[in-house]
């Protein structure tokens, strides 16, 4: 029998978990509900324009940024989904300075989410793809409730990671270390069904490049000469300026994308937990490359909330040649 081509999220989710005897279904569960908050978040994205939900908040987040009314909706939506099941016992948002607890009424579980809720958000009015990340770690701490123990977990030890990319269509990705699984989402049925099967990044894949090349003299003189390479090796710029968007791309197509650090921010921009770990985790996992410039970021051990890091991903042997060449940086 030919394979069925209408495999739902929640089919995949629990073929997925059958094939690990030990699990309680409360993994599943998480999963689930992320697709849920990403199929009411993709409905408001896409009417931003004809409701009073684009623009400023009139306030700032814990990074100084202006805090896109967009932005607070997708927040709230990914606690309220996930606040009250009963399978978290801490959440922690990019949006939030510190640790967020799962309320008194609630009972905990033991899974740690922490998620960017809607990346990208500064392109909202430009029409630009915008996108969730989110990552999934199991508690470690000895009480009932989490805390920043658990949300302070390097990479390689999370259970799963995913992005959603709001664009022409609605895609999750997802990988728990057996694959990584993108789908789309069928707005005529509110499903979201398997479109992209066992993803693997490219190799060598196209000639691509992505950064923000604007900052050029800011760059170490490695980074600059590793891009000047790449132009001469024929390589093109692509940059979009929303993280997940130029992922997604770099995922399908292969390639680089860099987010280095410069004289203006010498520890890097992108966070850590938020957006660099769960995408490193993917990036592995289909094949390719991560690192902060010296080595996997899935083997950076997180000692800040909200700590930032230079971002390289992509295909493997040029994210090895990117580090060779900042080595000369000393």
């Amino acid at each position: 029998m030919a394979d069925d081509p209408l495999v739902t999220i929640d089919r995949h989710i629990i073929d997925q978990e059958r094939r690990r005897p030990e699990a309680t279904g409360a993994f599943s569960n998480i999963l689930h509900d992320i697709a849920i908050a990403a199929k009411i978040i993709s409905r408001e994205v896409n009417r931003a324009g004809l409701v009073d939900i684009v623009g400023s908040a009139g306030k700032f987040n814990v990074h100084g940024e202006d805090v896109r009314k967009l932005d607070e909706f997708a927040d709230e939506v990914m606690f309220n989904t996930l606040d009250h099941t009963g399978h978290l016992c801490v959440m922690a948002s990019e949006e939030v300075e510190d640790p967020i607890p799962i309320p008194d009424e609630f009972p905990c579980g033991n899974y740690v989410l922490l998620h960017d809720p809607l990346d990208g958000s500064s392109n909202i009015e430009a029409n630009v793809s915008l996108g969730t990340i989110f990552s999934i770690h199991r508690k470690i701490s000895k009480g009932e409730r989490g805390g920043l123990e658990d949300l302070l977990q390097p990479g390689h030890k999370q259970l799963a990671a995913g992005y959603v990319v709001y664009g022409s269509s609605t895609m999750l990705v997802y990988t728990t270390g057996a694959g990584v699984h993108g789908f789309t989402l069928e707005p005529s049925i509110g499903e979201f069904l398997l479109s992209h099967p066992g993803m693997k990044i490219p190799d060598p894949g196209k000639k691509i490049y992505s950064v923000n090349e604007a900052y050029y003299k800011r760059w170490s003189p490695g980074q600059q000469k590793a891009v000047d390479e790449l132009k001469d090796a024929g390589f093109s710029l692509r940059y979009i300026g929303s993280l997940v968007a130029d992922f997604h791309r770099t995922l399908l197509y292969g390639g680089i994308f860099m987010y280095p650090a410069d004289a203006k921010s010498p520890k890097g921009k992108l966070r850590l937990l938020y957006e660099a770990a769960p995408l490193a985790m993917i990036i592995e996992e289909a094949g390719g490359g991560s690192s902060n410039g010296a080595g996997s970021i899935l083997n950076v051990e997180p000692e800040e909330l909200h700590q930032r890091t230079p971002l390289y991903l992509g295909t493997r042997h040029l994210i090895e040649a990117m580090e060779a060449a900042l080595q000369s940086d000393g």
